[in-house]
């Protein structure tokens, strides 16, 4: 392995150099750098792009400005403003974890990598981000910018997703990582990543590291990071009831607190409601598609006007209006299928 005396220096600081000139200095997150702003974004940044996540990111903060508001604030809150973000379980998570930073750690964030993963939501290299980026701490980080960064620049093969490559990426992670201006460090290597080292039209000839970058050395950038072996998506199909009554009120059901679309209000699915009599039949929208990671999923609908008083409602079952239910959280499709019938 390469010496930590013969590589970090060098390439920390053309990395450091290449951020103060180029880098993003003006996301919302980094004005001001809290460690509460720092973790929301983290936490809205896995597996999102920074462009998805801007808007969000500041209608969530204008709500919850601070841990204590978001700790009190009921999960439909939450749910409802990261509604269209995607991967649910982040924002069940935060909040989670909101209630346990005033209640165990006295609404203070710790600083260290090993306390902060701890708590729900928050893995090994979001840790790191969130101790190097809110308290300028020297912590490596390995984002899916940072893999592709340092898979090149080292010629590591393999898909990152294997343990034996994970774990020599983390190495190379580390002896990259200097002990001064860690803040800034993090946010440069996510931002070449996320730039001039994107996953399939590299700018090699503006990259402040190609002198020693190996993938580049050897024309093997867009060989590395070696891909994840494809599978066949499967896809599924299920239907959903479209249920109003005379009010023109629409029935929806929450989903379970885990799984695909956990703790979000959605509509029932099909003849999933045994006391429901339908008086008309409604016509029903077209069928939705929607993929998710690991599967497809078409969703269709049959749309029925039922006797209200055949229901008995609960906290998990209740009618809204269709504006009332937007202002909800709510899966994008759904949401997408509710616009288009308002």
């Amino acid at each position: 392995m390469t010496s930590n005396k013969s590589i970090t220096e060098p390439f920390a600081d053309r990395l450091l150099d290449w951020w103060a000139k180029h880098g993003r200095h003006d996301l919302p997150w980094q004005q001001p750098r809290t460690p509460y702003r720092v973790w929301v974004s983290e936490i809205m940044l896995q597996q999102t792009r920074v462009e998805a996540v801007t808007d969000y990111f500041e209608r969530f903060i204008n709500t919850f400005p601070d841990l204590q508001a978001l700790a009190t604030a009921e999960i439909d809150q939450v749910l409802s403003l990261w509604s269209g973000l995607g991967y649910y379980a982040r924002a069940r998570n935060l909040h989670a974890a909101a209630r346990i930073l005033i209640d165990e750690f006295d609404g203070q964030f710790p600083n260290t990598v090993e306390q902060l993963n701890a708590l729900p939501g928050i893995g090994r290299s979001t840790a790191a981000a969130i101790c190097a980026q809110a308290f300028d701490l020297r912590a490596p980080i390995l984002d899916g910018n940072v893999k592709r960064v340092l898979a090149r620049h080292a010629a590591i093969e393999g898909w990152p997703g294997q343990t034996r490559v994970a774990n020599r990426l983390w190495e190379e992670a580390d002896i990259r990582t200097p002990e001064e201006h860690a803040a800034d460090y993090t946010q440069a290597i996510m931002d070449l990543g996320a730039s001039l080292c994107s996953r399939s039209r590299p700018s090699c000839s503006s990259c402040p590291v190609k002198a020693d970058c190996q993938a580049r050395i050897q024309q093997r950038q867009h060989e590395l990071p070696t891909p994840k072996p494809r599978k066949t998506i499967p896809e599924r199909i299920q239907a959903f009831d479209i249920l109003r009554n005379e009010a023109h009120q629409l029935l929806m059901v929450r989903r379970p607190p885990s799984g695909i679309w956990g703790g979000l209000w959605c509509l029932p699915e099909a003849g999933s409601l045994e006391s429901v009599s339908a008086v008309q039949s409604l016509a029903a929208p077209e069928p939705i598609r929607h993929a998710f990671s690991h599967f497809r999923l078409e969703l269709q609908f049959h749309h029925s006007l039922i006797e209200a008083e055949d229901l008995v409602m609960n906290r998990n079952l209740q009618w809204r209006s269709i504006e009332g239910w937007l202002n909800q959280g709510i899966p994008r499709p759904i949401r997408h299928l509710l616009e288009n019938l308002q």
